[in-house]
């Protein structure tokens, strides 16, 4: 299926989506909004439920837009070291800058602590890099699978995998040892072959079955996909909640749905990405807003989620699961928005510094050792 090179400014919106509903989910989560099942629930508790289950698809989906361009893009040595050299740039400074403050105390660092400054991969400080840049090492032997198995080939995989990893876990009461409910790169990898069978077959067969008159795939119908599934996922939260009141059963299926890995999230985040996909926007204003700011997404989730301020920034915000409603939800909503734009503008000075940088090692011996790499791994060089 060709698509045009340039990005597109759908898909880059639903990146800055993504991103809102990863922050939503920490703001929740670390802020200690998110009541826990097993007690009783006020009508704000049931809110920040919603919240959490329209946010969770967050990962899946921003896996997908990977995935989606991967498979026709490839592996790019310069894109992996940019991206370790822009994770460095946050696990080393954001310490710095707190002692610098007097927030944290140079006492109160240990070893340990410092390895995952250092090594923020390699440690997990950041989990979800951990598990990308394993996904994006694999990815060129990703790619090529993808592009030469056979259509009907690829899809048996992913159908195995997902009966392996997603649908078992997702239908047994049960905790399974195996399951790491989508914390890791195995996971990253059967979103990036999901997403690759998608660019290869899957948009181009959902436009032939639309042409034959299939009026309920029509545009729209991810969108509608998405709220449904969500709220199927809120009604299973709750029933499994309720047999669990009444039973006293079934506590480690409450939050099953939740899973990055579970097949509910996994359907309802492909949902939004087709919706997002069917959604062209026209050139204008919104669109270069849109394409400005996406490609500092990541560094949102970077900057809130370190280390040493995942739990400190939703308390500085005043998180807070009690107040009116209405203003419960416009507080969260507020304070995702803040804190996204906060990281979009740092990761924007970020950027000016990276950019002057690369100019000067531009011609550089290690730029021209990271061109021979790649053109290795395409297949047209040697590293001699």
């Amino acid at each position: 299926m060709a698509q045009r090179k340039k990005r597109m400014a759908n898909m880059e919106m639903l990146r800055i989506l993504a991103m809102l509903m990863v922050t939503m989910l920490h703001y929740l989560g670390k802020g200690e909004v998110l009541p826990e099942l097993t007690g009783d629930l006020t009508l704000n508790g049931y809110l920040a439920w919603i919240l959490e289950l329209l946010s969770i698809v967050a990962v899946d989906v921003y896996m997908l837009i990977s995935g989606f361009f991967l498979v026709e893009s490839g592996f790019k040595t310069k894109r992996l070291v940019q991206l370790l050299c822009q994770v460095l740039f946050y696990s080393l400074l954001i310490p710095l800058a707190l002692m610098a403050w007097g927030i944290l105390q140079p006492g109160e660092l240990t070893l340990y602590r410092l390895l995952q400054y250092i090594f923020p991969t390699q440690m997990l400080h950041y989990w979800f890099l951990s598990a990308y840049v394993m996904m994006y090492l694999f990815s060129p032997i990703l790619r090529i699978a993808a592009r030469s198995m056979k259509k009907g080939q690829l899809r048996a995989v992913i159908v195995l995998l997902l009966l392996f990893l997603s649908v078992n876990k997702s239908i047994l009461p049960v905790r399974l040892e195996m399951d790491h409910q989508g914390y890791d790169g195995i996971w990253f990898m059967v979103v990036y072959l999901i997403a690759a069978y998608m660019r290869l077959y899957g948009m181009e067969e959902l436009e032939m079955t639309r042409k034959r008159g299939k009026r309920f795939l029509g545009k729209g119908a991810g969108f509608l996909g998405y709220f449904l599934t969500c709220g199927l996922m809120f009604l299973v939260t709750m029933g499994v909640r309720f047999l669990y009141l009444r039973t006293g059963q079934f506590e480690t299926f409450l939050t099953a749905v939740c899973g990055y890995n579970h097949i509910l999230t996994l359907f309802a985040a492909i949902c939004l990405f087709v919706g997002f996909y069917d959604c062209r926007l026209k050139e204008g204003c919104l669109s270069r807003i849109i394409l400005k700011i996406a490609p500092y997404t990541l560094g949102v989730y970077l900057l809130h989620e370190h280390i040493e301020v995942r739990n400190l920034w939703p308390r500085w915000l005043g998180a807070s699961v009690g107040g009116n409603p209405g203003l419960f939800v416009c507080r969260c909503i507020g304070s995702v928005i803040l804190v996204f734009l906060i990281g979009i503008l740092v990761d924007m000075a970020r950027g000016a510094l990276f950019q002057l940088a690369g100019k000067l090692l531009s011609g550089s011996r290690v730029a021209r050792l990271l061109d021979r790499v790649d053109a290795v791994l395409a297949g047209n060089g040697t590293m001699k």
